[in-house]
């Protein structure tokens, strides 16, 4: 394995750190000792004028992705200034009605660029630059580059406010800073952009799971130890000796605080000890977009699924592509060949290098080997290559890289019918996949053929997994992104418009704006689009309350109008709401 560095950013100048840097290669510790592969430059000012105070922190766990960035509290408000973090330009906008809301990316000279999502609104001359595409494009999200001349900007620049737009759960400031070649995102916290933090991570519980040579899923037998302590400093409640036989893994449940009581942000850094050896450790440093999904392989995703339960596992399955993990001897797993007693060890750290601990011991004992439940199924999966299962009415291929471990895939029909075909059960929701895999459905009562383009599949919890019928082989075709129970059936229904302050014959005098709320009942809407006397204006959609809205600018004047809007599902069925009004 690579070699360890510590370097301390307190006992050594920039220079000097650079020049070692350049003779040194491997890992190394920097900044409070935390495990970093290189150093970053500290010239970026703060993104926001406030006490930096974290809702979320870098990589951490979220649902199906690890989170890319900070949070910044705004003390629950909208508004505040957001500040260029250096000299730039803006090389990308982008507008979603999910997602990041409205975003800014900055590049840099430096070789990184920085991200600032969830903006309320921009500044006057981004805002005229992504009003132009989106009524040139005549849509209301719209992603685009931009030149090194277009919208350059200096260091404390204000290039937006902030906001709650797209996904987010609150008013906060989303930032990021990026690789700007690599596209990476990378903890700005390394960057030199402090976040105060006295607070010890919190340790909350460790399991072993008994792996037996086997891959891990959901029936791998699990043990779960109490924690006591604090400030620190953690051992187990009970179980002076842990004691197993044959191969097996352990997990951590662990959050951090900037302050006590405060919010439960992701730690840094976890690394596992076999007798003073580091067998294990991650570190949140960095991370591709595309492999963000693999965090249902870092966790116990059974657990989380089924308990709401995180528990972050410290061996890594074979088909892992995350590039966390700093050092993995036999994949983390511990199997202990001797009946001598071993000391193990928790070190778990946060951005800014306080620590905990939890020190345990274990012994090979032959008499406590617990077998895995065998897996029962029709064949097997292997991770590292495409397979395939079919029937007369099912067909199912998924393709090399979607599985982290080889599974005994498992397949059945029930004995009943929903829509216009059997339920298939598609192996079981608790196996975790890192892409889309291909899930054909025949129908089997009769699909009319005026109804083949409303056909798709659904899974059993009445989520539209998308689809279309092809008529060469009579299959309706989707690509879920996890397994479970699916049928085949129509959408017929088109979405819902409720206007909120318009109706025929209104005087919109004094409003500025003109309100709807939207839905679909089950595949989802694919578009939206409105006139205002037969020319196109821009519709701002917010995801989050369904709420549809445009606001008015010059280009309504005064006197009679009239407005339409048409909103379209992905199954092309449509509704239309029609009013005039007075301005």
């Amino acid at each position: 394995m690579r070699s360890y560095w510590i370097l301390r950013l307190n006992k050594i100048n920039t220079s000097a750190l650079l020049f070692i840097l350049l003779t040194l290669s491997g890992t190394v510790t920097i900044a409070q000792d935390i495990l970093v592969s290189k150093a970053y430059p500290n010239d970026f000012r703060p993104p926001l004028d406030l006490a930096p105070s974290l809702a979320g922190s870098f990589g951490e766990i979220r649902g199906n992705h690890f989170h890319s960035g900070l949070d910044y509290r705004t003390n629950q408000r909208e508004g505040y200034p957001v500040y260029a973090v250096a000299d730039g330009f803006v090389s990308r906008l982008r507008v979603q009605a999910g997602g990041f809301g409205y975003a800014v990316y900055i590049t840099h000279p430096n070789g990184y660029t920085s991200v600032y999502a969830h903006l309320q609104r921009f500044n006057d001359r981004i805002f005229q630059t992504v009003n132009d595409y989106q009524y040139r494009k005549q849509s209301f999200e719209v992603d685009f580059p931009l030149l090194p001349i277009e919208i350059p900007v200096k260091k404390g620049d204000i290039i937006a406010w902030s906001g709650n737009s797209g996904s987010s759960g609150g008013p906060h400031l989303h930032f990021e800073l990026r690789d700007t070649r690599t596209e990476e995102t990378i903890n700005p916290q390394l960057f030199g952009l402090e976040v105060p933090d006295r607070v010890k991570p919190i340790l909350t519980g460790m399991y072993m799971y008994r792996l037996g040579g086997a891959p891990f899923s959901e029936k791998t037998p699990s043990q779960y130890f109490q924690l006591v302590g604090g400030d620190g400093n953690y051992h187990l409640n009970q179980s002076p000796v842990i004691q197993f036989d044959g191969e097996v893994g352990f997990g951590i449940m662990t959050y951090d605080q900037q302050v006590p009581g405060g919010n439960k942000n992701g730690v840094y850094s976890i690394e596992l000890y076999l007798d003073n050896e580091v067998i294990y450790a991650s570190a949140q440093e960095k991370f591709a977009f595309h492999n963000t999904r693999a965090i249902n392989s870092h966790i116990d995703y059974p657990a989380y699924i089924l308990y709401k339960r995180t528990v972050q596992k410290s061996f890594i399955e074979p088909g892992n592509p995350l590039q966390i993990y700093k050092k993995a001897v036999n994949r983390g797993i511990v199997a202990l060949r001797d009946d001598s007693i071993h000391q193990m060890r928790y070190v778990i750290k946060d951005a800014r290098g306080n620590t905990s601990t939890l020190s345990f011991r274990v012994k090979r004992n032959p008499a406590s080997f617990i077998q895995a439940e065998a897996p029962t199924g029709q064949q097997k999966f292997t991770f590292g290559s495409d397979n395939n299962f079919s029937t007369d009415l099912v067909k199912i291929s998924v393709p090399k890289g979607t599985l982290y471990s080889d599974i005994t895939f498992q397949y059945a029909k029930k004995n009943r019918r929903a829509g216009y075909s059997s339920v298939h059960d598609v192996h079981n929701r608790l196996t975790p996949l890192h892409t889309n895999y291909d899930l054909w459905i025949k129908p089997e009562t009769g699909l009319p053929q005026h109804l083949l383009g409303k056909a798709l599949i659904v899974d059993t919890r009445g989520i539209s997994q998308g689809g279309s019928f092809d008529e060469k082989d009579g299959f309706v075709k989707a690509s879920p992104r996890s397994f479970g129970s699916f049928y085949v059936t129509v959408d017929t229904v088109p979405p819902s418009i409720r206007p909120v302050n318009i109706s025929d014959a209104k005087s919109m005098k004094g409003l500025a704006s003109i309100v709807f709320k939207i839905s679909d009942n089950l595949s989802g809407i694919r578009s939206y689009s409105a006139t205002i006397d037969g020319q196109w204006v821009l519709m701002e959609f917010d995801a989050k309350t369904a709420t549809l809205k445009h606001s008015f600018d010059y280009r309504t004047s005064s006197g009679k109008h009239l407005f339409q809007l048409i909103v379209t599902d992905m199954k092309m069925n449509s509704r239309t709401y029609t009013a005039s009004f007075y301005k």
